[in-house]
């Protein structure tokens, strides 16, 4: 009796998601553009788009490779369904002539150099003409997610146009951090997870390298401590570390490294024993010897030839002082000093930030450090929110600029947290006063590697992570306001779609725990 019921439960719920699948059709009072521009107005009238379009670079910035790329790897995209049945399309359709054949981009720096704060504002124009002509021109930063493949006349369409579209990031960090400690990720997954981050105009890839669990890093200066890898096939060598950043930077992100001391740095004895206060008490790192400190900075000098990225991650949080005292050479070098082990803690995290801030960074810590000694930080430290709410309001009441990763909504390897209130946390709560506001750089979600691999990582990100994306991007206003399940849900799986489609293994909106597979057959959109 019980089974035939829970069989009747299950055809029931599959009927009713094909019911809904049948019926689902676009609100034309939405923008299916994510995320939400800050400016846009549109028409009636389709346009096709050239399979041949050229770009055309104009300003200052015209002579940029980085351009030249992105029109490129975007113009694979928009015709991967279309490109191939160009001629096909001649003869069938004889059509002599597109409405968009050009592509034209104006670039009004010619820096490229990515730092905090870099102006990403856009003005984007498709002209729809006066409905008679039917050659017209595009000036635009990124059109991508206007451009819809036809399966009917098999070509890539701009529906509702003319458009325009003025807008410009609400925060300028907007960040994913990527935990390869836990578990090994290759580099080409790397690159595919830092491709999907500019789908969202995420710009801050936070790589947190090292972990007590392994160190994976090529360090020249000290070439023993990758022996804290889980095995020699399971490594980042300069070079390739080097290609994250430059395949991050040619799609406008920077690459936020981590080390993160003095705690969570077991890994790093594997190859230097004497980093540990003794052989059976590995962690936080011994803080009376020089030789770690010089480990510390020959491990940043080293990474700063590879990240230039202004920001560097030092770390800080979950500092289990109890293995010091009972080291006995820690312990008299503390007494010593007439110190707790709080000041001790304190002593490694300022040294540690002297020597970051030498190589000409500035320092990010973990919360910890602030809610331990804030008064200590040097002015210029970045406060990283994760314990809780309420953080970068106290962080930035002092002067501190602070990142937003509350742990309740942003981390994502907590499956049990749904879409809407990833995208409801909102970094300025409880922040009133607009020069506070301004300290708070942005935010974060974060995917710590404990439960996720190459095997599950995207599906584990995606499509939460955009929820935050377009809380970062969009105008507080312009989100905050209405039922975000008529607003906001539509485009999301909207969103999650568009990211199937470009290969990216997003997992279903509404599932109760992240990652979970289709719990039925359906359409992409309603699930």
């Amino acid at each position: 009796m019980l089974l035939g019921s829970s069989k009747s439960v299950t055809i029931f719920v599959i009927l009713a998601v094909l019911r809904l699948n049948f019926a689902f059709k676009l609100n034309d009072k939405l923008t299916y553009v994510w995320p939400l521009p800050s400016e846009i107005s549109s028409g009636d009238h389709i346009l096709s788009i050239d399979p041949g379009l050229s770009l055309v670079v104009g300003g200052e910035g015209g002579n940029s490779s980085i351009i030249e790329d992105a029109f490129e790897r975007y113009k694979r995209i928009l015709f991967k369904d279309g490109e191939s049945f160009s001629i096909f399309q001649a003869f069938r359709f004889k059509r002599s002539a597109y409405d968009i054949n050009e592509l034209k981009i104006v670039v009004h720096s010619p820096n490229e150099e990515l730092q905090l704060g870099v102006d990403e504002s856009y003005t984007l124009l498709v002209d729809g003409g006066d409905g008679e002509s039917i050659i017209a021109e595009a000036t635009i930063e990124t059109f991508s997610q206007l451009c819809t493949f036809d399966y009917g006349n098999k070509s890539v369409q701009i529906y509702k146009a003319p458009w325009y579209i003025r807008d410009r990031p609400r925060f300028s960090y907007r960040g994913l951090l990527l935990d390869t400690s836990r578990h090994y990720l290759p580099v080409d997954v790397i690159k595919q997870i830092i491709e999907s981050m500019s789908y969202a105009k995420l710009n801050v890839l936070h790589w947190h390298i090292i972990d007590e669990e392994s160190f994976p890093l090529e360090i020249p200066s000290y070439p023993k401590l990758w022996e804290g890898s889980y095995t020699k096939w399971e490594r980042y060598t300069v070079e390739g570390a080097y290609e994250i950043v430059n395949f991050a930077k040619m799609r406008g992100i920077n690459v936020l490294a981590e080390i993160d001391v003095p705690g969570h740095a077991e890994s790093w004895g594997a190859g230097y024993p004497d980093l540990w206060p003794s052989v059976s008490c590995k962690e936080p790192l011994d803080v009376t010897k020089n030789f770690t400190f010089d480990v510390i900075s020959g491990i940043l000098s080293d990474m700063r030839k590879i990240f230039p990225f202004e920001l560097f991650h030092l770390g800080g949080d979950e500092v289990n002082t109890d293995c010091w005292l009972f080291t006995s050479h820690i312990k008299q070098w503390i007494r010593d000093r007439n110190f707790t082990t709080k000041d001790a803690y304190e002593y490694f995290v300022l040294k540690a930030q002297e020597i970051a801030i030498s190589k000409g960074w500035t320092p990010v810590n973990w919360e910890e450090t602030f809610n331990a000694f804030a008064s200590k930080l040097h002015p210029k430290t970045v406060v990283h929110n994760w314990l809780g709410g309420g953080v970068c309001a106290k962080a930035v009441a002092k002067g501190f600029r602070c990142i937003f990763s509350n742990q309740e909504f942003w981390y994502l390897d907590h499956l049990d947290v749904p879409w809407d209130e990833v995208y409801e946390a909102e970094p300025l709560e409880g922040i009133n006063i607009t020069s506070q506001q301004d300290l708070v750089l942005g935010g974060e979600v974060c995917m710590w590697g404990e439960t996720a691999d190459a095997s599950d990582i995207q599906q584990t990100i995606w499509p939460r992570a955009a929820a935050a994306a377009e809380r970062l991007w969009s105008r507080r206003e312009d989100i905050s306001s209405g039922n975000i399940s008529l607003t906001a849900l539509p485009r999301f799986h909207y969103f999650r779609c568009l990211l199937n489609r470009r290969g990216v293994q997003a997992a279903p909106v509404t599932n109760f725990f992240a990652r979970e597979p289709p719990l039925g057959p359906g359409s992409c959109y309603v699930q």
